[in-house]
């Protein structure tokens, strides 16, 4: 009964939370002179009305979905890895670089896609464990490392596409020469939606729940995240984990980057991060961990992404809107988490 009761009252707060999300971005709405209703239902028309929108929408869940799948696990060991961004645009990078390296070759396009996906994974991995580094050896808070070094990220994906990957006789901010089609995931006809990319995502989850609900280096991560110095004293390498939580967000992040470039846009493109990554820290919170709920929960922020781009089109609003829409939510669910808790010590005194 008690347990009942707990999660009676988890769903009367998360409930709240969402109303209030909404009833905030209504406010926005009225205040900017639209018909909330209206921009509502666009939004849902632009995410689900045909299977072309949601294949559209699956496209943007795919990479979001595996940074957050990452960002769960820097999360579990009580580190905040802004610099992701950055992780997945090196992503992007080595397998683009590994793909020109392929091209004219002899190498079979199923094999050159794989290693391209390899190397981009590694180059997350690397950008991570810069940021790694920076945070346990020299002292540097994650998030200030993590967002110089997507800064950094940014210029180096600006140099490649505008000087030795430019175009053939100049470079273009639409990126580098498109791959040829051998050398794309296969998609379903008519779609960009690639089906691989959808079992890489799920796979990829699926590793990260085992992996923080089923293993001894998950329940260890939970220490160091929870508390640190007892953790240590406990004996467990604090150092060592706090690492080990970059290395894999950075794989993570260097896959994400990997499926925009062999699944999405074919090419290296100055944005190719698309955001994906600072939206997955939404999600992390949004999720409180847990990762199984993030299937959803990703699903639903890039259904918002897809379904806004309606916005400009049929009612001359800004697309940020979702955003508004999003970034409301996150912080009405922490406050209502904090007001839960809060609740929960008054009733037990």
């Amino acid at each position: 009964m008690q347990k009942l009761s707990d999660r009676g009252i988890n769903l009367l707060f998360q409930s709240g939370a969402i109303l209030l999300a909404l009833l905030f971005t209504t406010i926005v709405l009225v205040l900017s002179d639209a018909p909330p209703i209206e921009a509502y239902r666009n939004i849902l028309i632009g995410s689900f009305s045909s299977w072309k929108q949601f294949s559209d929408v699956l496209v943007a869940w795919v990479p979001l979905l595996l940074a957050t799948a990452g960002l769960l696990v820097t999360f579990t060991a009580g580190l905040w890895n802004i610099g992701i961004e950055g992780q997945i645009t090196l992503g992007a990078i080595f397998c683009t670089g590994l793909l020109r390296l392929t091209l004219g070759g002899d190498v079979p396009p199923w094999m050159a896609i794989s290693l391209s996906i390899l190397a981009g994974m590694i180059g997350g991995a690397l950008w991570a464990a810069l940021a790694g580094v920076l945070k346990t050896f020299g002292g540097v808070n994650e998030i200030f490392g993590g967002l110089g070094l997507n800064f950094v990220a940014t210029a180096l994906t600006l140099w490649l596409i505008f000087g030795p990957w430019k175009r053939p006789g100049i470079g273009s901010m639409s990126g580098t020469e498109p791959f040829p089609m051998e050398l794309w995931l296969p998609q379903i006809p008519g779609l960009r939606l690639s089906v691989w990319s959808i079992l890489i995502a799920v796979i990829g989850i699926a590793i990260i729940y085992l992996l923080l609900q089923g293993t001894y280096f998950g329940l260890k991560l939970k220490a160091v995240g929870k508390n640190m110095r007892s953790a240590y004293i406990l004996g467990i390498p604090t150092t060592r984990y706090m690492m080990s939580s970059f290395l894999i967000c950075g794989l993570f992040a260097g896959l994400a980057g990997s499926i925009q470039v062999v699944a999405v846009y074919h090419r290296l493109i100055p944005s190719i991060s698309s955001g994906y990554g600072y939206l997955g820290l939404l999600v992390a919170m949004l999720v409180n961990y847990q990762a199984l709920w993030s299937i959803p929960v990703s699903l639903f922020f890039a259904a918002l992404n897809i379904g806004s781009i309606q916005l400009p089109i049929v009612l001359k609003l800004d697309s940020a809107l979702a955003g508004v829409l999003q970034g409301s939510l996150v912080l009405f669910v922490l406050i209502m988490q904090g007001a839960r808790s809060r609740f929960t010590k008054r009733l037990l005194r």
